[in-house]
């Protein structure tokens, strides 16, 4: 079987906690990694977003390779701007198909943008079409605090006719099936609930010493981790406000820790740093936190298993999350995960066994949350007993049968 994935606006294998980097990059890469494990083939296909990087690559092994498929200027753009470039990237994938003379099973699309790419390449192979979202426009606009933070109208026709067009859809909860019909009129049968895998032959358990080794902290040191992209919808600034409020009840000077942010960029110097980057910097300066939060900015996938295994806890306190997979790669490290009820995580962890779920926007409930698992050691031992247990469930090994049963039944009956 040959598989065409695409995954236009980003490439797998950028570097986590950048701009348009994050859960969807990991899943690109680990499915197709899987599938290969598995003997199938498949070419995954990006925009060429740096004309010094080989347009063929064979990183994610098994014969499996990245396409960087070039339009537009071999440089990022905007989201907008990439919905432009759409038919020159459809174009430059056939021409690669026939170069190769390579005949595609299924096309797996990731995002509403390679959704249409999907869609107007499926008039040229006949093949059917399975999509996956992600994140949904209409969702993150529910919560976004201004305008300048919701999502165009652009890309909410886009995800419309993606929803309608598509073969079938990949949910990966049912809390993301509900929402597809309720907000996108989607037909429920064709909606199939396959949450996310984790490899958990690269996250798993560090000795805690030999992790804090690696990431050069002190043996004694204890540490909040955040892991994810500066953004605003991720509620970091919720997570330092928490981080103050707990300094001043005196918590801290019993059960000392810092906060390590991992995602972005820092440097104030930068022509990568956001606006969400400078207000966080700002927000600590102002409640005098520069000397408990370490912004580290964005790091490869190799060194994330360490800086999980080196934390006593992850916080996520998103506004919203379509999955999460920060969440299941700590839980898989043994560290456990305090989180908002939102999307994928209110399914995801289990509350009081491998973590806890708060509401959103409750500062009270992640201050008393987050002071429970730094200051009792036993209860943070027995969740990394219980989320070590429970994140296996979604292993790869369990999760790639099921993509594949998906792929079958799809294109039998196509």
């Amino acid at each position: 079987m040959n598989i065409a994935i695409l995954s236009y606006h980003t490439c797998p294998l950028a570097t986590l906690g950048g701009k348009d980097t994050g859960g969807m990059n990991v899943y690109v890469r680990d499915l197709t990694i899987s599938l290969g494990q598995h003997g199938i083939h498949v070419d995954v296909f990006t925009r060429s977003q740096d004309e010094h990087v080989p347009h063929i690559l064979h990183d994610l092994g098994y014969g499996n390779q990245i396409v960087h498929i070039p339009a537009g200027p071999e440089t990022p753009r905007s989201k907008k701007e990439l919905l432009g470039y759409l038919p020159e990237f459809v174009t430059n994938i056939l021409k690669f198909q026939q170069k190769k003379n390579i005949k595609y099973n299924l096309i797996h699309s990731h995002y509403w943008l390679s959704g249409l790419a999907a869609i107007n390449l499926r008039n040229d192979w006949n093949i059917p079409v399975i999509h996956m979202f992600h994140t949904l426009a209409k969702m993150k606009n529910q919560i976004a605090r201004n305008e300048t933070e919701k999502e165009g109208n652009y890309r909410i026709n886009g995800e419309e006719k993606v929803v309608h067009v598509a073969d079938k859809i990949v949910a990966s909860t049912p809390i993301e099936k509900a929402q597809l019909i309720s907000h996108y009129c989607a037909e429920e049968k064709k909606i199939i609930i396959i949450p996310p895998g984790v490899d958990t032959g690269h996250f798993y358990p560090i000795p805690p010493d030999e992790a804090k080794e690696v990431v050069g902290i002190p043996t004694d040191g204890k540490i909040i981790l955040f892991v994810g992209r500066i953004e605003p919808l991720k509620g970091v600034d919720n997570l330092i406000r928490s981080i103050a409020s707990i300094r001043k009840s005196d918590v801290l000077s019993q059960c000392p820790h810092y906060l390590i942010i991992i995602g972005g960029n820092p440097d104030p110097d930068s022509d990568e740093i956001n606006n969400e980057m400078r207000r966080l910097k700002k927000l600590c300066k102002e409640l005098g936190l520069d000397d408990l939060i370490i912004f580290l900015g964005k790091k490869a996938k190799d060194t994330l298993p360490y800086y999980y295994s080196a934390s006593e806890v992850v916080v996520m306190p998103s506004y919203y999350e379509s999955f999460g997979i920060v969440a299941l790669e700590s839980m898989a490290c043994g560290t456990p995960v305090l989180a908002t009820q939102v999307g994928g995580l209110s399914y995801l962890i289990k509350d009081g066994e491998t973590g806890f779920t708060i509401p959103v926007e409750d500062p009270q409930a992640l201050e008393q949350k987050l002071t429970m698992l730094i200051c009792k050691t036993e209860l943070r031992e027995e969740m990394s007993h219980n989320s070590i247990i429970y994140a296996q469930s979604f292993s790869w090994e369990k999760i790639t049968p099921q993509i594949i049963e998906l792929y079958e039944n799809t294109t039998s009956s196509y």
